[in-house]
């Protein structure tokens, strides 16, 4: 019993010792280390666009004229073209389900040049953008409802 006693009280005394607090208060750092500042993404790059401006706009069932949220979408992703002249953009037109196959292409075509119109109407050089439609081929999110069909009736932008 007293050497089970002991045994115990040497392995807190052993693991007391191992643990020690930095004289700094605990920081890692040693003085005069500055943190590395956090980076965000690379200007110009897809990640920048999804963080910084938005990807892409949502259009009405059987629309492809641009609402005020849309717009003010588009509006962001000129400014950041502009601030970005090397990139280039396709823009991609999107419909829901509903519909023929035909249909649904030609009005994914629609919103893309919606889109692409709207851009180079504020001053964005029509060389930089390309349009094409999946039509309903490429669904952001699955299912027959609503919800789902308001989410895959869109114009997504993509960095070339």
């Amino acid at each position: 019993m007293r050497f089970k006693f002991l045994s115990i009280f040497a392995a807190l005394i052993l693991l007391t010792a191992c643990e020690s607090t930095p004289k700094d208060g605990g920081d890692s750092m040693s003085s005069g280390q500055q943190a590395a500042p956090v980076a965000g993404p690379t200007p110009g790059t897809q990640e920048d666009l999804v963080v910084n401006v938005g990807d892409r706009v949502f259009f009405g069932l059987d629309q492809y004229d641009l609402q005020s949220d849309a717009r003010a979408t588009l509006d962001r992703v000129a400014a950041w073209l502009n601030t970005n002249p090397s990139v280039t953009l396709t823009i991609e037109g999107h419909a829901d389900e509903r519909g023929t196959r035909e249909y649904n292409l030609a009005l994914g075509d629609r919103r893309a040049t919606s889109a692409r119109d709207y851009l180079t109407a504020l001053g964005v050089s029509s060389g930089r953008l390309r349009t094409v439609s999946y039509g309903e081929e490429r669904p952001a999110v699955l299912g027959s409802n609503e919800a789902s069909w308001a989410q895959n009736r869109r114009a997504v932008f993509l960095v070339n």
